[in-house]
């Protein structure tokens, strides 16, 4: 499985500057915010994940994805329902294939 990168919409709060991009790999759900200086990056492990949660606006959409282990979870605003819903695929059917 290839990398897929997806970026938040800059028209979002929090996302005007600098737009927080998820990257779903082949091992990990990872969720980068840049600021003036820093970098926050959030990774989960695909074996890890709990659940994936979409919230969906009218514009925009929402993801939640919790672990298992307890931590703060994996969140990010401002992506389009697509982008939104294909994270979701794509972790789901990771988790598939580590299934068997």
């Amino acid at each position: 499985m290839a990398t897929e990168t997806f970026q938040a919409s800059r028209w979002t709060q929090g996302n005007h500057l600098f737009a927080t991009i998820i990257e779903v790999t082949e091992a990990a759900v990872v969720r980068r915010k840049r600021s003036w200086f820093t970098v926050n990056e959030i990774s989960i492990h695909l074996s890890k994940v709990a659940s994936v949660r979409i919230d969906t606006g009218l514009l925009w959409s929402d993801i939640l994805v919790e672990s298992t282990g307890g931590s703060d979870p994996l969140t990010s605003h401002g992506h389009r329902k697509a982008d939104a819903r294909r994270i979701k695929e794509l972790i789901e059917a990771a988790q598939t294939r580590g299934a068997r």
